[in-house]
């Protein structure tokens, strides 16, 4: 139960904090600038009024999440902390002798509280406009960009996963009948997916015909845990405890395991909206969904300033209709429109190399020469690896069991762009991009955003929502720190 009336109590020791915590420290600075109970009317409705036990305070609950960001530390080190640090208690609106919560009761609250709660926009639009009424931001202009942070787990490769389930399976059916130990296939020990999961369907397909055995919930059970991995083998290929993060790629060579989060900034360094997607997914495709977000907390936008990611056709289409500049050099490979977009196709303008809609990237390329007045075309060939268990192979119409896509390198049809790319303007405005740079840096080794803290996406948005809402805070106090 949520208590309305919750008051803290007086306290002798109260004076202390006059003393302790001097007017400039950060924390009491940050209390002055926004009052933090816009998060009981947002988390107001996660609680019970009249039934059940009395509840943490949803305000103070959040604050510990703030200082958990703030300083950069575990739960249970946060907890620690707050037991003797007398600005945390401050924050935190307690007295000098009060008990700190446990580190499960966060965790509680993190899972039970804050479910179905757009928390990134919330917290967003609460420090733009305590940067607006400071008078410390540029409406008009947003930078654009991704980054990437790592899953806490790593990947299975999916052949040792397939083999590891499809023992348990086995051992639960020589548990109930050991007859089966006569009846069951010969097993595959290499290392070849596509065989180890012709192996799994004999299996799969030899107990499900015992209609004894079907009675017996254990064995329906790991049967279908087995079917469910291989269909999430087929949709993505990799397998690990975190079943929502993707392997993206920084580069031909680099790849990652995890989740990107799509970032605007304005020129003053404070974040203003965001996205977090899985790791495959493709940059200039958030970018719609950033410029609505911004435009509801700065209607005045003007321009978006970006890498060649973002200069797809689509994008260029729908930033014209608005009256919006795309600060962004078009890639010549760079062709979104038509038969690329129908498809599912994107292009990975940091490796330069195609993405399947399955989220694989092509491991080579090579330039078709033109016949005759032809254009020349680049193709790009895919894993026989990937495309041999890829669920959407025939979608792909990949001939044998190998993709190869080929689109025309073309003269760029965003002629308007090509153009503007020449102008003084578009010079001036393109060495603002690295202040984004420096933002995604910021929040991986100050905020320890380079990681996630936990499985899912949800918990995703949850960390990052408070490590942006974090960092917009101390980029406030610096701005007016500069301003003064």
């Amino acid at each position: 139960m949520l208590n309305k009336e919750y008051r803290i109590p007086f306290s002798q020791f109260n004076g202390l904090y006059d003393i302790v915590v001097k007017k400039d420290h950060k924390l009491r600075r940050i209390l002055e600038l926004i009052d933090f109970n816009f998060v009981y009317d947002e988390l107001k409705n996660k609680y019970c009024h009249d039934n059940g036990r009395m509840a943490k305070d949803p305000v103070m609950m959040f604050k510990y999440l703030f200082l958990k960001t703030f300083y950069g530390l575990s739960d249970r080190c946060l907890v620690e902390r707050c037991m003797t640090d007398m600005a945390c208690k401050f924050f935190l609106g307690l007295n000098p002798e009060d008990e700190v919560i446990a580190p499960t009761t966060l965790t509680k609250f993190r899972r039970q509280r804050l479910q179905d709660v757009d928390i990134i926009d919330v917290l967003l639009k609460r420090s733009v406009q305590v940067a607006k009424d400071h008078n410390l931001i540029d409406g008009s202009t947003i930078i654009v960009d991704s980054t990437h942070s790592l899953s806490k787990s790593n990947p299975v490769p999916p052949v040792k996963m397939l083999q590891r389930l499809s023992a348990n399976l086995r051992k639960v059916v020589y548990n109930i009948d050991e007859t089966y130990t006569q009846k069951m296939p010969q097993k595959y020990e290499g290392n070849e997916l596509e065989k180890e999961m012709e192996y799994i369907d004999k299996l799969v397909s030899l107990l499900t015909s015992d209609e004894k055995l079907m009675l017996h919930d254990e064995i329906l059970e790991k049967i279908d845990f087995v079917r469910e991995t291989v269909e999430d083998i087929k949709d993505h290929y990799t397998t690990s405890l975190d079943k929502d993060a993707r392997i993206g790629h920084k580069s031909v060579d680099t790849e990652f395991f995890g989740y990107k989060t799509h970032i605007a900034i304005t020129p003053d360094r404070l974040i203003v909206a965001a996205t977090v997607t899985s790791g495959e997914k493709n940059d200039g495709k958030e970018l719609p969904t950033l410029i609505e977000k911004t435009k509801e907390k700065l209607p005045e936008l003007k321009r978006v300033i970006g890498d060649g990611a973002y200069a797809g056709n689509t994008n260029l289409e729908i930033a014209n209709e608005q009256g919006i500049e795309i600060i962004a050099k078009v890639n010549t490979l760079l062709i979104e429109g038509t038969q690329i977009e129908r498809q599912g196709f994107t292009y990975n303008k940091d490796a330069e190399m195609m993405v399947c809609p399955a989220g694989h990237m092509a491991k080579s390329k090579a330039v078709l020469r033109a016949k005759r007045s032809e254009n020349d075309r680049m193709r790009y060939t895919f894993s026989r690896t990937f495309c041999k268990s890829c669920k959407l192979k025939e979608k792909c119409n990949a001939k044998g069991v190998v993709k190869r896509y080929c689109h025309p390198i073309q003269k760029p049809s965003q002629l308007k762009q090509l153009e503007f790319m020449k102008t003084e303007e578009f010079k001036r405005w393109s060495k603002e991009r690295y202040k984004i740079e420096a933002k995604n840096s910021e929040l991986k080794h100050q905020y320890g955003y380079n990681k996630a803290d936990y499985y899912g996406i949800y918990s995703m948005k949850l960390q990052g929502a408070v490590a942006l809402f974090t960092s917009n805070m101390s980029r406030i106090l610096r701005l007016m720190d500069e301003k003064a």
